[in-house]
């Protein structure tokens, strides 16, 4: 049995749903794998530092986390970001030496650096990187790694122009839960009535702007049945769960905490109303589910966000004040709501788990052969 070693880490969940992801497609077909987040372990300082800055200057401190993000976005980041990191380095070696996978695949930019590193002195194991966002950071960059696995041809041509070459890059799909890629067909009966379903996702950190944002749906005069997941912040349900009290118009509100359920809320929506994430972006695009984009932490999100408009799979507001008007014209131009699902369907055709592994033995054959 092949084993395959899963690299992850903990700056948002999207990374570590990919990699659960991954752990369910290998195990579907048969490989034995082992998944390590490659920080755990590390100093509490660069824990911190990396982790929860990430989260304190994302939520908190965006133009920060937004300059940060530019200012490391160039080609000399990778050659300087593995001095910080000697001892996850030796620590990624440890877990390489313990697992002794045949094929290594990272879900996070972070490690890339330290992996292609390690190519460099001599490790002689294949290494997919998962690309977990449509326009990758800088740190994604390597010619050592052998494959990457992107979101979109969009994401693949940007790398090809950043120097990978490219015969490496695999335009598969961010893996997502297989959940999301089927079908019920007892929603279309459940929908039968006359409300516009909305989901309003605040992403896994719970950010408050969605709040101000379902407080503007509110006093939108169309039916609609609005669905609010708060992620991880209990403050942040309990605080709607109050406004949840009141009746209003024609209105039916559910507030949810963390829920495991976002397929089946994403199979029942009309339109989702969420940060870009990559990951809650690809879930969308499998379920071929709309999105209007209030708001987006700068770095990765407003690029996501760039990439979804002008693809024609999602509509940005510029303000809170613009939301109603866009939901009222998807509501009154049905068209126009079923020409963005079309658009999505096309590109949820081109993901494939089925190559996904086809890649991976691709590689394991390849190095065994060497």
């Amino acid at each position: 049995m092949k084993k395959v070693l899963i690299l992850t880490t903990s700056t948002g969940q999207g990374h570590n749903h990919a990699a659960n992801a991954l752990c369910e497609l290998l195990k579907k077909n048969g490989f034995e794998y082992a998944k390590h987040d490659f920080l755990e372990g590390s100093s509490k300082l660069l824990t911190n530092a990396i982790i929860g800055g990430y989260e304190l200057s994302a939520t908190k401190f965006s133009h920060i986390y937004g300059l940060s993000y530019v200012l490391t976005n160039n080609k000399f980041i990778n050659p300087i970001s593995t001095i910080p990191f000697h001892f996850v380095i030796k620590r990624i070696e440890a877990i390489i030496d313990k697992e002794k996978p045949n094929l290594i695949i990272t879900t996070h930019p972070i490690s890339v650096s330290i992996l292609d590193n390690l190519k460099k002195h001599g490790l002689n194991i294949p290494i997919i990187s998962v690309v977990t966002d449509f326009k990758p950071h800088y740190t994604y960059i390597s010619k050592r790694l052998d494959a990457y696995i992107t979101g979109s041809e969009y994401t693949k041509d940007w790398l090809v122009k950043k120097g990978v070459e490219k015969s490496r890059v695999y335009p598969l799909g961010i893996p997502i839960n297989s959940c999301f890629f089927l079908k019920d067909k007892n929603i279309d009966i459940l929908k039968r009535d006359s409300y516009f379903n909305i989901l309003l996702m605040s992403g896994s950190m719970g950010l408050k702007n969605i709040s101000y944002v379902l407080q503007e749906l509110l006093y939108n005069e169309n039916k609609l049945r609005i669905t609010v997941v708060c992620g991880n912040n209990k403050s942040l349900k309990e605080s709607l769960d109050e406004l949840s009290i009141n009746s209003y118009k024609n209105k039916k509100l559910h507030i949810v905490g963390f829920s495991t359920d976002i397929a089946t809320f994403m199979e029942y929506s009309d339109v989702l109303i969420s940060k870009p994430g990559g990951l809650t972006v690809t879930e969308a695009i499998a379920k071929n589910l709309p999105l209007i984009i209030p708001f987006a932490i700068y770095g990765q999100e407003t690029e996501n966000t760039k990439f979804l408009c002008e693809n024609g799979y999602a509509i940005k507001a510029n303000s809170i004040k613009s939301i109603n008007p866009i939901v009222n014209d998807l509501i009154e131009n049905e068209d126009k709501l079923n020409g963005m699902r079309d658009r999505l369907a096309s590109l949820a055709n081109t993901y494939s788990g089925d190559k996904i592994i086809e890649l991976s033995n691709k590689l394991i054959k390849e190095y065994e052969n060497k």
